[in-house]
């Protein structure tokens, strides 16, 4: 059963993954001024924060 659940995890950090990253390439510009970051680095902010 580890290989499923090494899939399993895998899989639910893709999902976490792309989730985050939609939200903080799709929040309004004035809340992304606000936090300090671009929207453009969604992606890369994602990423570290779900994979570390």
């Amino acid at each position: 059963m580890t290989v499923l659940n090494t899939v399993r995890t895998a899989v639910q950090k893709r999902v976490a993954y792309s989730r985050l990253k939609y939200e903080l390439a799709s929040m309004p510009l004035e809340t992304a001024i606000d936090l300090g970051m671009f929207r453009e680095d969604a992606a890369k902010i994602a990423a570290k924060s779900i994979y570390g």
